[in-house]
């Protein structure tokens, strides 16, 4: 895939997974500090990783999910609880994965992901 068809692809996925809204406020917020960040994430993060065959997106909403709530990062996992269930988890699927971190990655990071997924779901259409 050349940059093109990898900045097509990462738009078109970016787009299905966080919705219009989302990537159309960060295009609009896109200045010329941000471009080559926008640009680099749009290619890599959603162009290669989320178009990847391998994982189902499902599959790739719990991991990031789950990576985000044990390193807490508040805004990001708020977005991608949304985006979880837009690729079609359920409220308890994400509490599944939750449950997960509380092990692995301690139960301060489970409680306070918890709080912020309860939050996201109760917005989410």
């Amino acid at each position: 895939m050349n940059d093109e068809e990898r900045v097509a692809a990462g738009m078109r996925t970016r787009r299905e997974v966080l919705g219009d809204a989302h990537v159309d406020r960060a295009v609009a917020e896109t200045t010329e500090f941000t471009a080559a960040f926008q640009d680099f994430i749009t290619r890599y993060a959603w162009g290669e990783l989320w178009s990847r065959p391998g994982l189902s997106r499902p599959e790739r909403s719990m991991i990031t999910i789950a990576m985000l709530a044990a390193l807490g990062r508040e805004s990001e996992l708020t977005l991608h609880v949304r985006a979880g269930l837009r690729n079609g988890l359920t409220a308890d699927d994400i509490r599944e994965v939750l449950m997960q971190v509380a092990v692995y990655a301690g139960v301060p990071a489970a409680n306070r992901a918890f709080a912020i997924a309860a939050a996201a779901i109760g917005k989410s259409p």
